[in-house]
């Protein structure tokens, strides 16, 4: 089947406008063919990270990159972060536990890290391996009859999510809050502490299995917070349901320091930088 068959399939099926043909020629062809080299230098499977904020398009992204490796004749399997969130009575008790903060689910902190690295094992190993599914509107795990079940080892795995391949932040950083969540409901510095000890251990050990890291870099931490408007606004007329807008600037502001610091940080580092605009089109790359 012809590119052009199956990605209207996709985009119609995904409900994508027509200029997702834009993205797919600039950012998933490009990371198909270095996720395709890849695989063939190593010899075995080839995990790429895929950072990007939150509405930056990453998982769709991720998603179009793998039916288009699959379309070349690779296995290849999009993975989320999300899908290793802990569940809502877990984050309770870290709530009660460590930091009230911590019952939002998305910081480093509220995802279950060793079944997410146990998963991405799996995936390189021989034998079968089930993919976990999160459901966002239950606030937990959705049943495993749900999860999808796979053949292993695949060629490419890639590992998308807001915060993959990020780095914890020096402590000097963590002492003057970026926001009026971080200086009403954590003054002491001990909830954005803790995330920034998450990230520097248990986070590392994950982001240590990825062979490449890709970054989708929005313009500024101002447009992502316009983009998970735009994804609300979207979910509450679709569904009904979602946050009230009065609602989603405290919400993304518990994702705000480190949005910030891997818009800084991270672009040096990353093997492969996607600079997108306001629309989310990608507009340069280094």
């Amino acid at each position: 089947m012809r590119d052009d068959d199956w990605l209207a399939d996709f985009m119609a099926a995904e409900g994508l406008p027509e200029d997702f043909r834009t993205t797919f020629e600039w950012v998933c062809r490009p990371l198909a063919d270095r996720a395709g080299r890849l695989r063939q230098v190593r010899r075995r499977t080839a995990t790429l990270g895929l950072c990007g904020a939150q509405g930056s398009g990453k998982s769709t992204i991720a998603a179009a990159t793998a039916r288009l490796l699959e379309a070349r004749g690779l296995t290849a399997v999009a993975l989320s972060l999300d899908d290793f969130y802990l569940p809502a009575g877990v984050r309770q008790q870290l709530a009660k536990e460590i930091h009230p903060l911590l019952a939002v689910r998305g910081p480093p902190g509220t995802h279950d890290v060793r079944l997410a690295g146990a998963t991405l094992d799996q995936l390189r190993a021989k034998g079968r391996v089930t993919l976990p599914r999160f459901d966002k509107a239950a606030d937990t795990r959705a049943p495993r009859g749900g999860w999808t079940t796979l053949a292993t080892p695949v060629d490419v795995v890639i590992f998308e999510g807001w915060c993959v391949g990020a780095r914890a932040q020096g402590l000097a950083a963590l002492a003057t809050p970026v926001n009026d969540l971080e200086r009403e409901a954590d003054p002491d510095g001990r909830w954005r502490t803790w995330v920034n000890e998450q990230l520097d251990g248990p986070y590392q050990e994950l982001f240590a299995r990825l062979n490449s890291l890709v970054l989708l870099k929005a313009p500024s931490f101002e447009v992502v917070a316009g983009w998970r408007a735009e994804q609300e606004l979207k979910l509450r007329e679709r569904t009904g349901q979602g946050m009230a807008e009065a609602d989603i600037g405290r919400f993304v502001a518990h994702y705000e320091r480190l949005t910030r610091w891997i818009l800084a940080e991270m672009p040096e580092r990353a093997d492969w930088t996607v600079e997108l605009d306001a629309h989310r089109r990608p507009v340069g790359e280094r």
